[in-house]
């Protein structure tokens, strides 16, 4: 059979120059503020993507030890490390990397990470794509999805998704053309295999917006919805959306008559209240609910609570 067309896109690079490095991770990985010395290693790089615009494979060789913030919006990611160490999430839900365990790449918002001296190895799927897998998959439709990049996976699923990488790889990484069809299929199968391997939330695509809300209120009105459970701000809502704090908080006082931290306390506010009306006194504890979605002062937090609902968290539980 003769392949007219193999759809697979490849991009490889390599050298010795840290600098040249640095400018080609951070627009591979759409970073900023990256930071790099040299170790015990001579300095060498090597970056190697092959795949289509729905999932490809990436290699890493990277001999010195980097550090930086990245925001990869559009895609989702897992990485493993056959050598090397490092840190991922730092300064929130911090997690060290291990050679040979897969892990997803914080998503939704941008991450600070640290390697040193790695053989990386990823598999990269694009947004949409994958959350229209995962649609269905759930018989829902498409919405963000959050992955808990801290999860400790089964062991049936890490040799669910080992098995199934490796046959993928040896589809889109082999040397024998590939018809557009076969690649559709791995991509597929690769993607089912991630979402039924890597814990994660569907988030419903409607979300309760206030009235007069457009535009870039809307959006992060939307991003507050989707990310309320992670560590973020005002800062980093305002950064989503491309504008200053202070740009935020007029758009948000011109549209909707309140604060964006208001608005994000009083969604956290709502999550609270379903995890208690949902709760039972003997396994959930309105403390352990409240510093879960950011609440450390207890005082505070059951005066807001019971400004909000007419009723104090204590007794939405016990109900």
């Amino acid at each position: 059979m003769t392949i007219d067309h193999d759809p697979r896109m490849r991009f490889e690079t390599a050298g010795d120059d840290l600098d040249d490095a640095m400018r080609m991770y951070e627009d591979a990985y759409v970073g900023s503020g990256f930071t790099a010395h040299t170790t015990d290693r001579p300095f060498q790089y090597r970056f190697r993507v092959v795949g289509d615009e729905t999932m490809s494979f990436r290699s890493s060789r990277f001999d010195a030890s980097v550090r930086g913030e990245v925001d990869m919006r559009d895609e989702y990611v897992v990485m493993w490390l056959a050598d090397g160490s490092g840190r991922v999430d730092i300064g929130r839900d911090e997690v060290p990397f291990g050679t040979g365990t897969p892990m997803m790449f914080p998503t939704g918002r941008p991450f600070e990470f640290e390697l040193a001296d790695v053989r990386q190895s990823l598999v990269q799927f694009e947004r949409t794509y994958l959350e229209g897998m995962a649609a269905e998959l759930h018989g829902a439709q498409p919405g963000p999805l959050v992955f808990d990049h801290a999860a400790t996976l089964s062991p049936e699923g890490l040799r669910s998704w080992n098995r199934q990488v490796q046959d993928a790889a040896a589809t889109v990484l082999g040397a024998a053309p590939v018809s557009p069809l076969l690649l559709a299929e791995t991509s597929r199968a690769t993607a089912m295999t991630l979402l039924r391997t890597f814990p994660h939330r569907l988030l419903a695509p409607d979300v309760s917006l206030p009235q007069g809300a457009t535009g870039r209120v809307r959006e992060a009105v939307e991003y507050m919805h989707a990310f309320a459970h992670t560590p973020i701000t005002t800062t980093d809502v305002a950064e989503h959306v491309g504008l200053s704090v202070r740009g935020l908080q007029q758009a948000f006082q011109r549209q909707v008559g309140t604060a964006p931290n208001s608005m994000l306390r009083g969604i956290r506010l709502d999550r609270i209240r379903e995890e208690l009306r949902h709760g039972t006194v003997r396994e959930t504890t309105v403390a352990s609910v409240a510093v879960k979605w950011g609440f450390a002062h207890l005082g505070r937090f059951s005066a807001a609570y019971a400004n909000r609902f007419g009723e104090y968290p204590r007794d939405t539980l016990q109900g």
